[in-house]
Parts: C-alpha cells; sequence; structure tokens
C-alpha cells in the first residue's frame, strides 16, 4: 500500500509537470504565431534550416543532463517545431488568401486531386472540381461530374489535371480544345506520351505547365515539397506561369529540360520501384515464414522491408504506368542486370577487390552532395 502511495504521488507529480509543459508549449505556439504573421507578411520563407538546427542542438546538448539519448531530445524537439511551423502557416492563410486566385481540378476525387485542393486552399487559392465519381451526387457548388457541367472556364487562372498517368493525354487534350485563358498544369508521373497533346495546345496558343510532384497523397503540406518542373519553354518563363500557383513557403521547383524528365524518373521512380517490388518478389520465392523473418530481423531487413511494403501497398495500375509508359526503361533494367551479374560474379570468385570496388563506387555515388 505504502509504494502505491508513493507511485500515486509521483504520477500526480507527473501530471503537474505536465501541466506545466502545455502551458508552455501554449505560449510557444502563440509565439509562432506571432513569427508566422510576420512572414506571411514580408512573404518570407516559414523554414529555415539554420534555425531548425540551432534549436536541435540545443536539445542534443541538453540530453544526458535529462537522462535521455540525444536521439530522444531530438525527437521530441522536432515535434514541438513541426507543430509550430503548422501554426505559422495556418496563421499566414488568411492574408495569404488574399492574394489567391481560382483553381479548376480535374480528377478531385482522386488521391493526388484531395491533396491538391488541399494544398491550394492553404495557399489561398479558391478550388472548384471536376470528377465522374461525382456523378451519382447531389449537385454541389464548386464540384462537376463532369468538364462540361463547368459554366465558364475562363473564370479559372489555372486548370490542374490530376487524374490518372494513361488518361492524361486525353484529358489535357480536351481541355486545349476549349483554348482556355488559364494556365493548364499536368502533373503526370511520366511526361513523354503527352507530347502531341502538348503540341497540339502549343499550336492554338494554350499554355500547359508541366509540373511532377515529387511526393504521394500522404505528404504533409507542412513539411518541404519538391516539384520537378519540366520546360519545354525557357525556365523563367516556365516558372513564371506557375509562380502565382505555388506561393507557398515550403515549394521548392526545380526546372528541368522536358526531354530529360523521363529518363531522370526512370531511375528516381523507376528504378527505386523495382528494388522495392524485387525484394518483395524474391521473399515470396523463399519457402520462409514471413512472422519468422519479422521476428528474427535485422536493421537492414527491418528498412527494406519497410520501404519494400510503401512500394507493393500502391496503386498497381499506377506504378505498371510508371514502368511501362517510361521509353526508359529499358536502360534501367540492363543496369539492374550488369549490376547484379558483377555482383554475383564477385561472390562466387571470392574476387574481394572487385565486391569492394562495387560497393566503393556505389557508396561514392550516393554521398556525393547535391
Amino acid at each position: 500500500m505504502e509504494n502505491s502511495a508513493e507511485l500515486a504521488n509521483l504520477r500526480e507529480s507527473i501530471a503537474e509537470v505536465d501541466r506545466a509543459l502545455l502551458e508552455l508549449l501554449r505560449r510557444r505556439m502563440e509565439l509562432a504565431a506571432e513569427v508566422g504573421r510576420i512572414k506571411a507578411e514580408q512573404g518570407t520563407p516559414v523554414v529555415v534550416r539554420d534555425v531548425e538546427e540551432k534549436v536541435l542542438a540545443r536539445a542534443r546538448q541538453h540530453a544526458e543532463a535529462c537522462g535521455v539519448t540525444p536521439r530522444v531530445m531530438e525527437a521530441v524537439f522536432q515535434a514541438v517545431m513541426a507543430g509550430s511551423v503548422e501554426r505559422q502557416h495556418r496563421v499566414g492563410t488568411a492574408r495569404r488568401a488574399a492574394r489567391g486566385g481560382r483553381v479548376l481540378l480535374l480528377g478531385g476525387a482522386g488521391g493526388m486531386g484531395m491533396w491538391f485542393s488541399h494544398f491550394l486552399a492553404l495557399v489561398g487559392h479558391r478550388v472548384d472540381a471536376v470528377d465522374p465519381a461525382w456523378g451519382g451526387l447531389a449537385p454541389s457548388p464548386g464540384r462537376y461530374a463532369e468538364l462540361s457541367a463547368v459554366p465558364d472556364l475562363d473564370a479559372y487562372d489555372f486548370l490542374l489535371v490530376s487524374v490518372p498517368l494513361a488518361a492524361t493525354p486525353l484529358v489535357v487534350a480536351e481541355l486545349v480544345e476549349h483554348r482556355p485563358r488559364g494556365v493548364v498544369v499536368e502533373i503526370a508521373s511520366i511526361k513523354s506520351h503527352l507530347t502531341p497533346a502538348l503540341d497540339a495546345a502549343q499550336r492554338l496558343g494554350v499554355r500547359v505547365a508541366c509540373l511532377h510532384p515529387m511526393f504521394g497523397p500522404g505528404k504533409s503540406p507542412y513539411e518541404p515539397l519538391t516539384f520537378v518542373l519540366a520546360c519545354r519553354a525557357p525556365v523563367e518563363e516556365e516558372r513564371e506561369a506557375l509562380a502565382a500557383l505555388l506561393l507557398h513557403p515550403y515549394s521548392t521547383v526545380i526546372p528541368i529540360p522536358f526531354a530529360h524528365h523521363d529518363r531522370l524518373m526512370g531511375w528516381l521512380l523507376g528504378l527505386a520501384h523495382l528494388t522495392g517490388m524485387l525484394f518483395g518478389a524474391a521473399l515470396t520465392r523463399s519457402g520462409l515464414d514471413a512472422a519468422e523473418l519479422q521476428r528474427c530481423a535485422s536493421t537492414t531487413y527491418e528498412r527494406q522491408a519497410a520501404t519494400a511494403v510503401s512500394v507493393v501497398s500502391e496503386d498497381p495500375d499506377l506504378y505498371l504506368d510508371i514502368q511501362r509508359l517510361n521509353p526508359h526503361r529499358s536502360e534501367v533494367y540492363r543496369a539492374v542486370q550488369e549490376a547484379l551479374a558483377e555482383l554475383v560474379g564477385a561472390v562466387e570468385r571470392g574476387d574481394r577487390d572487385a565486391f569492394a570496388g562495387q560497393l566503393g563506387a556505389a557508396r561514392r555515388f550516393l554521398t556525393q552532395a547535391p
């Protein structure tokens, strides 16, 4: 009973400390909101890496005094900073809305369509959407089951196409036929098969921007966001066309030549997806019990398995199209086959120099500074 009373007293003391921590967190978020207001007025980025690293460094320095590892302290303060960043962004939403435009989103019921609808509203845009999935639903303002139901396409500053990869050329072509005044923005993961529709748009004087968000619908809009811009026109002209759409403090737009896009994605997406699928497919041929593998798993296995699960849990139609529609896929497959053959050969021969040479070459490539 004495121990129980002592535990109860300790828990109450912890609860008091928790209440004090919550009050301090509330005050920290109020300060973050004021910082966000100033940043929104000045148009400066919310995320400042140098400042964040100083906060994390302070946290790591105090880990020993708190009786925990630096990793734990860093995780605690990363969560606090994530809350501060979100608070700063929310405060600036009203001010950004005054500068926002109108966006029509095609494919609004899909995963990326819903993500963009939320993201663009945060930026300050007014978003309407089209999706055939809404065909059986009661009419709702700003929601349309088909493009022909939209009253005035010229009312929109941007028309964003977020539809399945194979359907993107047809949807872009349909939009181009209407000759909208706004910029058509497509977000396909593979671009080569869009060339005929893009050529038609150019002939008709319709502006089309080829944007590629390098993330999926699970990405938080309060984190840094990387977009690749596949340019057919001069870079500054392409950037200017999209500047008003991506008025977001975390957005990084990386321009590359249109002709280079799919070759780059063959390695960034095609190879990355392929290795995850191969890892999982090979394990299904192992004859081992999956539960036993998980119980005995090494750190490396756990990391590889987590990546593979994220890949094989995605939409198979999308991932098939990312492989199938990329005209550079043979280059990637050939490199995989050659690399595997060289590694297997070095192992079978017991050739330490060849084996270490391949690992060293891979390490040097992967650790190059961006």
